[in-house]
């Protein structure tokens, strides 16, 4: 992995987070249950990345060779995926959405220590000391709206169960990269997802078709701003850096969240989301100093 090749993974995974910001806006606006959204999300996405293969010489040749260990991996990060989809959404119900996203935060930690015992990666001090920063920013960001209520303790689990599956989407995502292009793996999962979310979008209360051809707008901002470029980026970048260091990248994600409320719908920032947003981001690049000390 050269510095060239690692800054171009960073760089991916950065916008491929910035574009993930946007999740929670769609989501809002979405007019099904929130369950049913993450189904179309990822129904809508597929076809996209299909359309990629069959566009690309080099990944028809790819998908003539696929065999059975590469289906394999491909079900694997579906499989994550869709847990850390559906357990996000319980979790949201279940707590408060600062407990919720201060919980699913987590994943970047869990991916360094799960890199450092079971891969035996090796991180420098510069790196550690930045993702103390980045994490304590995404508390300090989101956590002044986190609360601890006995009422919320089946919901704080639940998100940590998102940060553990998020852990495992971006660990086994950084696994199949090496022997996948980005629109096979993407093409792959994303059809695993759907099918393992279409049960609980269809039991779920609420609308599962939106009722206006408006209503479509926001799902198809999901398929194709969140998922299509935003997780395109991201698994793009994982070929590029280790899933430790691509993990902190992605706590960009709740500065563009907290932005983007701001400007769409009012939400009020204040001296200690800016301090939270600056921890953030100066851990990101303290992170990305990125040779031992």
């Amino acid at each position: 992995m050269t510095p060239r090749s690692a800054s171009w993974g960073i760089a991916a995974i950065l916008l491929g987070g910035i574009a993930i910001g946007s999740a929670a806006i769609f989501m809002r606006l979405a007019p099904v249950a929130p369950s049913a959204a993450a189904f179309w999300r990822m129904a809508l996405s597929a076809p996209v990345f299909i359309l990629f293969i069959l566009l690309i010489p080099s990944n028809r040749k790819q998908l003539k060779a696929v065999n059975r260990q590469q289906l394999v991996q491909m079900a694997l990060v579906g499989f994550w995926f869709a847990l850390d989809l559906y357990f996000w959404h319980w979790a949201v119900a279940r707590t408060t959405v600062a407990n919720a996203t201060l919980l699913a935060n987590l994943a970047s930690v869990f991916t360094v220590v799960i890199g450092y015992f079971l891969y035996k990666e090796s991180f420098s001090r510069l790196f550690l000391t930045g993702l103390l920063l980045a994490t304590a920013g995404a508390a300090t960001l989101v956590g002044q709206n986190a609360a601890f209520n006995r009422d919320y303790l089946v919901g704080d689990f639940l998100g940590l169960i998102t940060a553990l599956a998020l852990t495992g989407y971006i660990i086994t995502a950084a696994k199949a990269r090496t022997v996948l292009s980005t629109t096979m793996l993407m093409a792959g999962s994303a059809i695993v997802t759907a099918l393992l979310l279409l049960p609980p979008a269809l039991l779920a209360e609420g609308a599962f078709i939106p009722n206006t051809a408006d209503g479509w707008w926001p799902l198809l901002g999901l398929a194709l701003v969140t998922h299509v470029l935003g997780q395109g980026l991201i698994i793009y970048g994982l070929a590029h850096i280790s899933a430790a260091y691509g993990s902190i990248g992605l706590l960009i994600q709740p500065v563009i969240a907290a932005l983007l409320a701001w400007v769409i719908f009012g939400e009020a920032l204040g001296p200690i989301h800016v301090l939270g947003a600056i921890l953030i981001l100066a851990g990101i690049g303290l992170s990305q100093q990125r040779r031992k000390s």
